[in-house]
């Protein structure tokens, strides 16, 4: 018999509290993502239909604040650095929003990709209005919107793990007053990047310059290098290594991916040359709190990983409290 929410969502904090004191070895200060009293894991508050079955997906985190998708009833939630409880921001249905997958903040704007919804949003962080809703064109064929990313003119680029495309919000259309077309800059159609019946695109960024994507194939452990102006795709070769990224994040030229699928579940660490043709594995980083990781963010020297808990889901199991962990940036 599963015990009682009040009761496990009690143990967990406790046990959380108990274990913020080694998180001083994350490093010095008390910036964003620093400091001896942080948290190593923070609890997602369930509420609502989905009490039980958050299975969360995406993370996006700007100063001390962060925020995780409900890929079962599109709940946002947001939590502090500094507690270790995050709560409902943005209730699950609302808008249309019955799943939420990848996450992005850019400046104020919180983007949220819908998954099988076809839809993206965009929520003002400071009152949580609806600035901005896209739609994937309804033509029957089925959709996945999966994870997003910001270039440096302020475009927004998705992918789409069903459909051989990627999307791009122009940055001068990014506040609409009614459901917007998303509309297709890449085909990967007749490219090296081949869609078949598992997931296809999923994590990406964006260089800094603003040319290129990179953007993941998890199943088959592939990253590929996409042209953002010419539309050129292009596998990224990893020397015969294996990359089952999901969740990607960019730090100049070192790209972070949360892997998942792979064992040992990780944080892998490839060096990119400077045209991002090619890259190395460094490392790869694990942790005993790791359950699924599948996205990543940066807080100041730390690493926000969630636990999407996909595997129990998929097999049909009970998962235990759905946690985002806090590590050190490998």
């Amino acid at each position: 018999m599963r015990p009682s929410l009040t009761t496990t969502l009690a143990a967990v904090v406790a046990l959380t509290l108990a274990t913020a004191a080694p998180a001083a070895a994350h490093g010095p200060g008390h910036g964003p993502g620093r400091g001896p009293d942080l948290p190593t894991t923070y609890l997602l508050d369930p509420v609502g239909p989905a009490a039980d079955d958050v299975y969360p997906e995406g993370v996006a985190a700007r100063g001390t604040d962060f925020y995780v998708s409900s890929t079962t009833d599109g709940t946002i939630y947001r939590g502090n650095l500094r507690h270790p409880t995050a709560t409902p921001f943005l209730a699950g249905g609302q808008d249309g929003r019955t799943m939420a997958v990848g996450l992005e903040v850019d400046g104020r704007t919180l983007l949220v990709a819908g998954g099988a919804t076809g839809r993206v949003w965009a929520y003002d962080l400071r009152t949580r209005e609806l600035t901005g809703s896209w739609q994937v064109a309804q033509d029957g064929t089925p959709t996945f919107v999966n994870d997003l990313t910001v270039g440096p003119r302020g475009d927004v680029y998705v992918t789409d793990s069903s459909r051989p495309v990627l999307y791009r919000i122009d940055g001068r259309e990014r506040r609409t007053t009614t459901t917007a077309l998303l509309e297709p800059v890449v085909s990967f159609e007749g490219t090296d990047f081949t869609y078949d019946q598992d997931i296809n695109a999923n994590g990406l960024v964006v260089s800094r310059d603003g040319r290129h994507a990179v953007v993941a194939k998890t199943r088959t452990g592939e990253l590929f290098r996409v042209g953002l102006a010419d539309g050129s795709v292009q596998r990224i070769d990893l020397g015969g290594a294996s990359v089952a990224g999901d969740g990607l994040l960019l730090d100049g030229h070192r790209l972070l991916a949360a892997e998942w699928t792979a064992g040992p579940q990780s944080v892998v660490v490839v060096r990119l040359d400077r045209d991002l043709r090619s890259g190395t594995v460094l490392s790869r980083t694990t942790d005993p709190s790791f359950d699924d990781p599948t996205t990543i963010a940066r807080a100041g020297g730390s690493l926000l990983v969630v636990n999407s808990q996909f595997a129990t889901r998929a097999a049909g199991g009970t998962p235990g409290p759905f946690t985002v962990s806090r590590i050190p940036v490998p």
